[in-house]
């Protein structure tokens, strides 16, 4: 009888979870027929502390008050069940499934017993498989990961039903990490806050998943400095909020809210906030000074009626194949080329939205429509490499025919209090509030407003951006300067945020008092002889906020370099795995976020620069070849582009299954 071929899966999160559906889908598309020879049997040992499928992240016990930052229509885990399927599958079971619309943003939760449910099915085809000799779950963290011969060795630790720790170690021919989100250390600047926050009997909490933050433990009635205003921002607030028996009350009647519009669509308009008595009093900062905008109000992951008209995947691909002065063989430089034909996009998305729409500010509609044609000429002409003048050219063409439209400036939209001082805490709040109303206002919009195109089309850029990432078409400078440190965190603030239902509960918060904003650019402090943080902003003239409390609303760096997990950490120490090595722009190599890795199937690439034919990687530590690590898969996308984590999976399946042959 031939050896069993065994194939460790670490980490059964969503990436795990794809992996196994694909597995099961292969084996069974491929089921021996009677008299058949059914090749080596195969063991499955999974690795996952947590339940297989949810992970850690998508745990189904987490607070509902968390929701997903996708809204229902675009996530999946696997090419043959989306999570609106399983939506509307169990919609007519469920009242708070049937509660959702396919626009609808759910509850992580939700999300995770759609996850639980894929993984399921997947272990049911395998475990019925006749190739497949045991399937096993072992709660378990692996703590260390070793080459012996032509195996690997895994080391793992879980709890007793006593609550000792306890400890094993199992072999495997292949092993695929997807471990997902792991502790990080922290930055130098963190660790100081808490030792001394420690020493003075202080309140810190670092980075962290926001279910495994003890939110109870904050002090109600008290301030507390958050800082960070992105995604983890709002679930601070929230589970501070209405989590603690808070309430939001409409301001309009429900025939001006529109509740009878899409399914499960938030009441539209402003909100007052209902306070339990039970909240801190929160205080949030961060270097823009703003939140991140709300995304538009539509039923589309990119606004159906946004198109991309210069920067195209064939448009990128001519400039690589032609070669661009002053850049690698086949390599385009983002910031000089790429941009560029983005920054055109974005402009005419908006200026086209807005003459239809106000056609007015134009001088009538039969001028609007000439405007629209003479600005597409403009913004085709001058497709000079590198070349600037365009753009002058079109914001000419813009005051002189409609100059109370004003010039959009889009690289400021990410900073819309730059360079902007406030003479009192009293002014900047005020600012901030009609800063959020007036985004909320836009997002409601939806289609029709012509700044939530113009972003849905900077949006739709970032799709094609990172499929051209991992395709290699951007050098590691320009990947590392041009798109991580100056479009990525513009395209997140603009494009990333929450929906407007948190805006709007946001603003509602502040109007209250509950939530108040210190301001750009601040400065987190803690004084060691009062025993107190404190934080402020130079661009508003008020006295420091202070507070015992102190809050890092983000989630821990995803850089394998300074992971806090035992096993990424121990694969660097031993010289299995390392930083994929990124070239800087003083021609120098520094240690990229993610592991260096062969391209897809991606394999880990030693220290000694031997590849590691049976150890796959999965997920977010392949930051360094792909951007958006976190990313879910889009329901129905392309498996090289919108849904590559399952062309990933699928080609580390047909990879195992091409070793054990």
């Amino acid at each position: 009888m031939r050896k069993p071929f065994r194939i460790a899966v670490v980490g059964a999160g969503p990436r795990g979870t794809s992996f196994l559906d694909r597995l099961a889908h292969a084996l069974a598309e491929n089921t021996p027929k009677a008299g058949e020879k059914a090749g080596s049997p195969l063991e499955i040992v999974i690795l996952e502390p947590f339940e297989i499928g949810p992970g850690h992240v998508w745990r189904t016990d987490q607070s509902r008050n968390f929701l997903m930052n996708t809204p229902a229509m675009f996530p999946t885990a696997s090419p043959d069940y989306s999570f609106d399927q399983w939506r509307l599958e169990n919609a007519p079971h469920r009242a708070d499934v049937a509660a959702l619309g396919a626009g609808s943003y759910p509850p992580r939760a939700l999300y995770g017993e759609y996850l639980r449910d894929i993984a399921e099915r997947a272990l049911a085809v395998l475990n019925n498989h006749p190739r497949v000799q045991s399937v096993t779950h072992l709660h378990a963290e692996v703590t260390s990961l070793r080459a012996s011969g032509d195996v690997y060795v895994l080391e793992y630790r879980d709890t007793a039903p006593d609550g000792t720790p306890a400890s094993g170690a199992t072999l495997a021919d292949a092993v695929v990490l997807a471990v997902g989100h792991v502790p990080a250390k922290l930055n130098p600047r963190q660790q100081v806050a808490g030792e001394q926050a420690a020493q003075l009997g202080l309140m810190y909490l670092p980075p962290n998943v926001p279910p495994d933050v003890d939110w109870g433990a904050i002090p109600a009635g008290e301030n507390v400095l958050i800082r960070g205003l992105g995604l983890n921002f709002f679930d601070a607030v929230t589970e501070l909020t209405t989590g603690r028996g808070g309430r939001f009350e409409s301001l309009l009647s429900s025939s001006e809210t529109g509740e009878d519009d899409a399914a499960a669509r938030p009441a539209r308009g402003p909100l007052r906030y209902v306070p339990s008595g039970q909240e801190p009093r929160m205080w949030a900062a961060s270097r823009r000074g703003t939140p991140y905008r709300a995304k538009a109000a539509v039923d589309a992951f990119v606004p159906t009626s946004v198109s991309l008209k210069f920067v195209t995947e064939e448009s990128i691909r001519a400039l690589a194949s032609s070669g661009v002065p002053g850049e690698s063989a086949g390599k385009v430089s983002f910031a000089a080329h790429v941009w560029p034909l983005i920054h055109r996009d974005v402009l005419r998305t908006y200026y086209c939205v807005l003459a239809e729409q106000r056609p007015e500010l134009f001088g009538g509609t039969e001028a609007a429509t000439s405007f629209a044609a003479r600005l597409e000429e403009l913004l085709g002409a001058q497709r000079v490499h590198g070349q600037k003048v365009w753009l002058t050219s079109v914001r000419r063409h813009v005051e002189q025919s409609a100059p109370g439209a004003g010039w959009l400036d889009v690289p400021r939209l990410g900073h819309p209090f730059d360079q902007w001082g406030f003479e009192s805490d009293a002014e900047y709040q005020s600012a901030v509030i009609a800063y959020l109303d007036e985004d909320a206002e836009s997002a409601e919009r939806g289609e029709s407003d012509p700044l939530k195109m113009a972003i849905g089309a900077m949006h739709a850029a970032r799709m094609l951006v990172k499929k051209m990432v991992a395709e290699g078409v951007f050098d590691d400078v320009t990947y590392q300067n041009d798109i991580l440190r100056t479009f990525e965190p513009l395209v997140e603030g603009l494009a990333s945020g929450p929906p407007v239902q948190r805006i709007r509960e946001l603003a509602a918060l502040a109007r209250a008092g509950v939530v108040s904003f210190i301001g750009p650019e601040p400065t987190f402090t803690l004084d060691d002889e009062r025993g107190i943080f404190s934080a402020e902003s130079p661009w508003v003239d008020t006295k420091p906020v202070e507070s015992r409390v102190m809050l890092e609303a983000m989630m821990p760096a995803n850089r394998v370099a300074k992971t806090d997990s035992a096993l990424l950490r121990q694969l660097q120490d031993d010289g299995l795995a390392q930083p994929r090595p990124m070239l800087t722009e003083d021609g120098e190599f520094a240690p990229g976020a993610g592991f260096h890795v062969t391209p897809r199937p991606h394999r880990l690439i030693s220290r000694d620069g031997d590849v590691q034919e049976g150890l796959y990687v999965l997920g977010l530590q392949l930051s360094s070849v792909q951007w958006g690590t976190a990313i879910a898969a889009e329901a129905g996308g392309d498996p090289d582009g919108s849904a590559r984590t399952l062309g990933d999976a699928e080609a580390a399946v047909q990879a195992v299954l091409a070793r054990v042959r």
